[in-house]
């Protein structure tokens, strides 16, 4: 699985090292929003079907010196998110921000020589649903209103930066689509707009995240 071909890169030199192991592989920065999101789970649509591809990423708000560090190697202007493809340890091909796609990646994957299924990490990342399925439960229960729950939900949405599965990243966008979109409307509209379908969007949404939840390795 992919999670188990992900390497953090906290140092300058953790670069060196991982690009020295795997000279064909992919580095991910990763922002501090939803872009990141999006983009590490379209991301993982074209990684999930190459184990023979390492992927390194970079929180760039916390290891700026290693997102530094990529940036002098390959030339590339800094963004975040941004994903870089490296063949035999030379970057070939970019994308940043939205233009993240599945559709934008194919030909820079179709540019990727295919090896040897790649040693698992030693440490898999484990992304945290707690926090919607809080939230979630806290509107379906009564908790909280229609409203409350729009702006508790989108603005969470908005700001997460976790590198989640493409599975995870449809079910939370599954409510209210385009969050950039819906909370411009939103603001627009003076909060007159009324989602007849929302309660029912939700459930569906809370009984996926649940069994998503339950899939989970047990380690962090």
């Amino acid at each position: 699985m992919l999670r188990d071909r992900v390497v953090n890169l906290t140092t300058p030199e953790a670069v060196e090292t991982f690009l020295a192991e795997h000279p064909t592989s992919v580095v991910f920065k990763a922002g501090t929003c939803h872009k990141t999101m999006q983009g590490f789970g379209n991301l993982q649509t074209h990684l999930e079907a190459r184990d023979d591809l390492m992927l390194g990423v970079i929180r760039v708000v916390e290891w700026r010196a290693a997102s530094n560090r990529v940036a002098e190697r390959t030339g590339i202007v800094h963004h975040s998110p941004q994903v870089i493809l490296f063949k035999d340890g030379e970057a070939v091909f970019d994308l940043d921000n939205w233009d993240i796609t599945p559709e934008a990646l194919a030909p820079g994957f179709e540019q990727m020589p295919q090896g040897q299924a790649s040693q698992a990490a030693a440490t898999p990342p484990r992304s945290d649903l707690t926090p919607y399925l809080q939230v979630l439960d806290q509107y379906l229960s009564g908790v909280i209103d229609d409203q409350r729950f729009e702006y508790v939900y989108t603005t969470m949405f908005r700001d997460d930066a976790t590198l989640r599965s493409r599975e995870e990243v449809e079910v939370l966008g599954s409510i209210f689509g385009d969050v950039d979109r819906h909370m411009t409307m939103h603001m627009m509209m003076a909060g007159r707009a009324v989602d007849t379908e929302l309660r029912a969007k939700a459930e569906r949404a809370y009984d996926a995240l649940r069994a998503l939840a339950a899939r989970q390795p047990e380690h962090a």
